[in-house]
């Protein structure tokens, strides 16, 4: 008897793995250097993030930022606030993946995905078989 509570605990134990919340991600992040807030939000089954905060949004002259670094000319104008830069992620496997997060300080997108560790937010760009990740934190 003693046995099957345990293979009992164990079954609903690794069933509930299999059935993770695709919406886990959603909600304010902090970026690891602290100096960005994100808001990861879903929208017809794929994650997105934008810029809601930057601890300096502002230039030299007091201006907001802007994507200066795009390469595509018609975006070097729009403000690094509220920009979308995680897009098309999609769940899979405790994971999001398929989508690309986009760097404003250098005008680059790199393939991405995103998990959950312990409450945290990692996330994982790649340029090629190279990668970098970062640690985010729950705002």
């Amino acid at each position: 008897m003693k046995n099957m509570r345990v293979l009992l605990f164990l079954m609903i134990g690794c069933s509930s793995l299999s059935f993770a919340n695709p919406n886990a991600i959603v909600g304010v992040w902090l970026t690891q250097i602290q100096d960005v807030k994100v808001e990861i939000y879903a929208l017809e089954a794929k994650y997105f993030g934008r810029v809601i905060w930057l601890a300096e949004p502002n230039d030299e002259a007091g201006n907001p930022k802007l994507d200066e670094k795009n390469p595509d000319n018609d975006l070097k104008t729009r403000t690094i606030m509220q920009m979308v830069f995680l897009n098309n992620f999609v769940y899979k496997d405790n994971k999001w993946v398929g989508g690309t997060i986009y760097d404003p300080k250098v005008g680059e997108a790199y393939s991405c995905k995103l998990w959950l560790d312990n409450g945290n937010l990692m996330v994982r760009g790649y340029m090629g078989w190279l990668y970098d990740t970062k640690t985010w934190t729950k705002a």
